[in-house]
């Protein structure tokens, strides 16, 4: 065991908070058995006490600690995906706190694809709770520099992993009542799941009425509220082939305009560009930090070119859209 390593392991078991990459984004880490050392999570972040957590485990043999129900399909899913980006919601085991929990009678398990963090699990030997290393509702952290920016002081410990491969959080499946139900998109896709499974999920993220509707039992899962990942600068969605027209309406009236856009926009008064890529998986990854830099030019607005309406790009349609909601306010703490 590395040093870092065997220092972290002690500031978790001495009940302090350290950041941690995983392959998504940045972890805010506590141990998951110690409802106090979680408590300083949410102190931490300015997060709502009744917000679960998802519990990050060193490998798929630690399921049935923290599930009472382990049902065949978590199974092979795990088998297929874990490591990975993909959160199972399961039956909580008895002894889990309702303190990563949010309340409920469910738990959010996976286990990440960073060696850095299967190494600080593996040493642990037992569930890391942690939600995304950010202060509540802001733009989620993909390297250590960022975690510093958000957190400063609040954390212990950073162990700098570089920045993240995925760039998003992980999809989110629950499988706590009988059925396969997305509640959070990410890179593990509706189909994929589906070839390990034999059956395609539901998807239930808040994109229509009647999908809330019909999946008003679902428990509340981290990164479903309308307003998240958002910068503190107004952020708006704008279609495809309106992006430089709108620009330069904005930038006429005297407004300094910042743009994250896979199109070429050159108009006389724009502040800021950021250039993302026209493939979804390494938009995603470059997302949270085009964002952050957009954020910090000074503008008065950021401008994102709405990304195609297709299952591709459904993960990064869901990050914007959400972001946009709540950008343009100040934090509450």
């Amino acid at each position: 065991m590395s040093d870092r390593i065997a220092h972290a392991v002690a500031l978790l078991r001495a009940g302090e908070l350290l950041a941690f990459p995983t392959e998504t984004v940045y972890g805010l880490g506590a141990d998951a058995r110690n409802a106090q050392a979680v408590a300083k999570i949410f102190a931490a972040k300015g997060r709502p006490a009744n917000h679960p957590l998802i519990v990050h485990l060193p490998d798929a043999s630690h399921l049935a600690q923290w599930a009472r129900e382990v049902p065949v399909e978590a199974t092979q899913l795990a088998r297929a995906f874990w490591p990975g980006p993909l959160t199972l919601i399961l039956k909580r085991a008895d002894g889990v706190s309702n303190s990563v929990t949010g309340g409920q009678d469910t738990v959010g398990l996976r286990v990440p694809k960073h060696p850095l963090a299967l190494e600080l699990l593996q040493a642990f030997g037992s569930g890391i709770a942690a939600p995304s290393a950010n202060r509540y509702g802001r733009i989620s952290a993909t390297t250590a520099a960022h975690v510093q920016e958000e957190l400063g002081d609040a954390v212990s410990l950073i162990l700098d992993g570089g920045p993240c491969e995925v760039g998003i959080e992980s999809t989110i499946l629950d499988l706590s009542r009988g059925r396969a139900v997305i509640l959070r998109p990410g890179a593990v896709r509706a189909d994929d799941i589906a070839h390990v499974i034999g059956r395609k999920p539901e998807i239930s993220i808040g994109l229509k009425t009647e999908e809330q509707q019909d999946h008003a039992d679902a428990p509340r899962v981290s990164g479903t509220l309308a307003a998240h990942y958002a910068p503190r600068t107004a952020l708006i969605l704008v279609a495809s082939g309106d992006i430089t027209a709108r620009t330069a309406a904005l930038a006429a009236q005297g407004q300094r305009i910042a743009v994250l856009t896979c199109s070429d926009v050159a108009v006389d008064g724009m502040t800021a560009r950021r250039a993302a890529a026209d493939e979804p998986a390494r938009y995603a990854r470059d997302l949270y930090a085009n964002l952050r830099d957009l954020d910090h030019a000074g503008c008065d607005m950021i401008l994102v070119e709405a990304p195609p309406d297709n299952e591709a790009w459904r993960a990064v349609a869901d990050r914007l859209r959400r972001a946009a909601t709540g950008s343009g306010e100040a934090d509450e703490t």
